[in-house]
């Protein structure tokens, strides 16, 4: 009787070491699917690192962010009109980086873009003018260079691209310049903002998360006064 009981009491031990292992087995399971489910939508995310598209869209997004913040910081009288431009465009870039993959509101800084502004400057306009003010007056006094240059640009077989597309200005400083998602550096590209039909050719000398984001100086080109987003482009590949 002592020996049967004895057996008896092993078996339970077998029989509860069992369990526990299948238990432990569920549990490292259900611990793997859950890390599996939490990590899989960061799977599908592209950070700004890993995504020249997504990098080229959180720069535009980090410069007009901080240009939104230089106007809060020191106001003039122009400055809610110019936020809420700028904020239009973030958006616009916003919805970009949703529609590539990227981390929606995702920014960073470009060394290569001009110090915040000053005074209630706008950044993309000439140096020590308010662009807000004197947009008109820029315009005006480019207008005879500019004819010329579309002249010029017109004599040239334009092959229309991105239609539909929207522009923006990437807040960068330096020589009036294009950065684009689909042409490689050194592609010329003209833009005419359809609204005034004034028309601009740039190279594209780096990379961005649209087919065509202006700098500052070729942006001042073809705006329109007060507006940081061109809704009606017509964008053509000139070399």
């Amino acid at each position: 009787m002592s020996r049967r009981r004895t057996l008896g009491t092993q078996k339970k031990i077998a029989l509860l070491v069992g369990a526990a292992a299948v238990a432990g087995g569920g549990a490292f399971l259900a611990a793997t699917a859950s890390n599996a489910a939490q990590t899989t939508p960061e799977a599908r995310t592209k950070a700004a690192q890993d995504s020249g598209v997504c990098q080229g869209l959180a720069t535009a997004l980090g410069n007009n962010q901080r240009f939104i913040e230089g106007q809060r910081a020191d106001p003039d009288a122009q400055s809610q009109a110019r936020i809420e431009n700028r904020e239009a465009v973030v958006a616009e870039i916003e919805r970009k980086q949703a529609a590539s993959g990227c981390a929606v509101g995702e920014s960073a800084q470009d060394p290569r873009a001009a110090q915040p502004p000053q005074s209630g400057q706008d950044t993309g306009g000439q140096a020590g003018d308010q662009a807000g003010d004197q947009a008109g007056d820029q315009a005006g006094n480019q207008t005879g260079d500019q004819a010329g240059g579309a002249a010029q640009a017109g004599e040239q077989a334009g092959e229309q691209v991105c239609a539909g597309s929207t522009v923006t200005l990437s807040g960068e400083g330096g020589a009036p310049a294009a950065s684009s998602d689909r042409f490689p550096v050194g592609t010329k590209l003209r833009v005419t903002n359809l609204d005034n039909d004034k028309s601009t050719t740039v190279e594209v000398n780096s990379v961005s998360g649209s087919c065509a984001l202006l700098n500052n100086a070729a942006f001042e080109q073809v705006r329109e006064e007060g507006k940081f987003l061109i809704r009606r482009a017509l964008i053509e590949k000139v070399g």
